[in-house]
């Protein structure tokens, strides 16, 4: 049987390394030997002998998950073999991350990472319960995350000298060590959204940066238009 289809970078190799590596620009192959966690209901293929199972949260995950949906369903991957994960096809970053580093993720862009990374979900600060909440996921430790975004993602550096402000339906992620607080704009809000919804922005200060997703369309909101 021929066809481009089963072309060499289509085809899944056996694994040469452990852990995480970018199968395509869409997908993660993972080598697992011992554990791993990834979103709920992204594996979408593996082989070996590997067990699959939720992950709580605690209480406080849950409730701050329920309340604001921004919150990121887990499961453990345990086991020997390999598993490739995705999500509605969208592109994969991997990330490493180092001992003193910190990376704030929204929960909607967290893919898979390694069982080595800490995990927390924490409430953006200046934030509240407005701009729907903001309790994005902070992870610190050591190993490899991969990110998830609709899109190419744009990289934004943030100075002392110069804030950044983003669309809080747009943010995926921001280097942890920056301040946030949000900034309200109607002027802005007008001619982005011809006047109508709520126009409020993230502010971060500091020294790092800021990523965003080229779209402003929370998931709900494509799938049902």
């Amino acid at each position: 049987m021929k066809s481009d289809l089963f072309a060499s970078e289509n085809m899944a190799q056996q694994a040469t390394v452990p852990g995480m590596t970018l199968q395509n620009a869409k997908s993660v192959k993972y080598a697992v030997n011992g554990e791993m966690h990834a979103r709920q209901g992204s594996m979408v293929a593996f082989r070996g002998n590997l067990q699959f199972e939720r992950k709580g949260q605690g209480i406080g995950g849950m409730l701050k998950r329920a309340v604001t949906g921004e919150g990121l369903a887990l499961m453990a991957v345990r086991g020997q073999g390999e598993a490739w994960f995705a999500h509605e096809a969208q592109n994969v970053f991997i990330v490493d991350i180092e001992q003193g580093d910190a990376l704030t993720v929204n929960g909607r862009n967290v893919l898979c990472f390694d069982a080595t990374l800490s995990y927390e979900i924490k409430t953006v600060k200046g934030a509240g319960m407005t701009g729907g909440g903001l309790f994005n996921s902070l992870f610190t430790g050591y190993g490899k995350l991969a990110v998830i975004c609709e899109g190419n993602p744009i990289v934004i550096p943030v100075t002392q000298q110069q804030p950044v402000y983003v669309d809080t339906d747009a943010v995926v992620g921001w280097s942890a060590q920056l301040n946030t607080s949000l900034h309200r704009s109607q002027s802005v809000g007008s001619m982005i959204r011809g006047g109508s919804g709520e126009a409020v922005q993230l502010m971060l200060q500091g020294d790092g940066f800021v990523i965003v997703r080229p779209s402003e369309l929370k998931p709900e909101k494509a799938a049902s238009s």
